[in-house]
């Protein structure tokens, strides 16, 4: 799982919106200023994420966004997997650094090796709620 830099901007408003849980709806100008994410980048990963269920919107002067699921039942990688186009094929590793054209296609020894790094990495964004970035952030219990 490629973390790119949409996939940063998403966790980093995801966050926000946790660490402001008890803040009623926060508009996407306050997260995009404290998050450092551009304002019109931010409102398509808004959206996306609102499609997939992760946060929800109240239009009006009073609205803005909230995170439809408690900050310890939501993973990185639910929100991550959030941004991935359904039937997006798993890439290499190696090849994901910029050869598009890999020589080795199909005949790379190492394929088996990068397939059980991505699914440690999967794992460790699938046991990591946005809780417990909460709690390493303000050392909350």
């Amino acid at each position: 799982m490629l973390v790119t830099q949409k996939k940063q901007y998403a966790l980093r408003a995801v966050f926000e919106l946790a660490r402001r849980i008890h803040d009623g709806p926060v508009k996407a100008s306050r997260i995009a200023e404290d998050q450092a994410i551009p304002y019109r980048f931010l409102e398509v990963i808004l959206a996306e994420l609102k499609r997939s269920g992760i946060v929800t919107s109240k239009r009006g002067y009073y609205g803005g966004y909230r995170l439809a699921l408690a900050p310890d039942e939501l993973t990185v990688g639910q929100v991550f997997r959030a941004l991935e186009r359904p039937g997006m094929p798993a890439e290499c590793i190696a090849c994901l650094s910029g050869k598009k054209n890999c020589p080795l296609k199909g005949q790379c020894a190492f394929i088996s090796l990068w397939d059980r790094v991505q699914g440690a990495i999967t794992s460790i964004y699938d046991k990591t709620t946005i809780q417990h970035l909460l709690n390493d952030t303000y050392g909350e219990s």
